[in-house]
């Protein structure tokens, strides 16, 4: 979950794309993605990227996405650009006429979530199909428009009842003081959430339970996370959370021990 920054460099299936490629994600936006940051040559979670990237193709396709052919992919359009630390955005299309999976991916500057604490307004919106990471969802970048000319860094959305799902561009996450709370709700497995649930940092276990608007006061702290890192949160809506530096220090410390691999 998200926001693109603006690409550099675009190849579709291993070659640099043409006016006639970049046709199929501007008209036909059925697809899926996955966006993760490269630091020399290295990413963290990719084995979680190219699960994600299977198991969308096939439900999107009926067809699988094979894990080396992403990778090789991912390395070719590196050195295309020329460069070895990178924003990338690795999306699956099936063009009309094809019978194979259309694999673009897009090499931009590398880049980082801002540090500063993150302000969130809550909305009444739950994403078709959450667990699908796709491009051009109306809702969700609607909301997220609303959400900054209101003064706010993002939505958090919400369903039915004030249940809280994820942030419009993030995963988020919840400190009560014993545990990290992340809400169990429909919504994306972010990569960076992941690798700190699979990873809980100095101790501090992660559990799952609904977690809404109303009961937010019960909680000390929050956090969101995305591919770009990891970030204080100081409000939603109303409620003002204290920033827990030593939380913050424990998650970037297992976020940055989490295993790199080789693209």
């Amino acid at each position: 979950m998200t926001t693109p920054a603006e690409a550099l460099y675009v190849e579709m299936d291993g070659r640099p794309a043409t006016e006639a490629d970049l046709r199929v994600p501007a008209f036909a936006g059925y697809g899926h993605f996955t966006a993760f940051q490269v630091r020399k040559r290295r990413v963290r979670g990719l084995a979680r990227h190219l699960e994600r990237l299977d198991a969308a193709n096939r439900e999107l396709f009926g067809l699988p996405l094979e894990g080396e052919r992403v990778r090789a992919l991912v390395g070719h359009a590196l050195d295309g650009a020329g460069t070895v630390d990178a924003a990338v955005r690795v999306h699956g299309y099936l063009p009309p006429g094809r019978s194979g999976t259309a694999v673009m991916v897009t090499v931009a500057g590398p880049a980082r979530m801002p540090s500063a604490p993150r302000g969130l307004m809550s909305v009444p919106y739950a994403r078709t199909a959450a667990e699908l990471k796709r491009p051009g969802d109306f809702g969700q970048m609607y909301h997220l428009a609303r959400a900054r000319r209101a003064g706010f860094d993002e939505a958090l959305l919400t369903a039915p009842g004030g249940v809280v799902t994820e942030g419009a561009v993030t995963s988020i996450g919840f400190w009560d003081g014993t545990s990290v709370v992340l809400p169990d709700a429909p919504a994306l497995t972010g990569v960076t959430m992941a690798l700190l649930e699979d990873r809980p940092a100095a101790g501090r276990p992660f559990v799952r339970r609904t977690v809404t608007l109303d009961g937010l006061g019960a909680y000390r702290a929050a956090f969101v996370t995305n591919s770009q890192g990891i970030a204080p949160v100081h409000r939603i809506d109303g409620t003002v959370f204290e920033v827990d530096e030593a939380l913050m220090e424990d998650l970037a410390a297992a976020y940055g021990a989490a295993p790199a691999s080789t693209v």
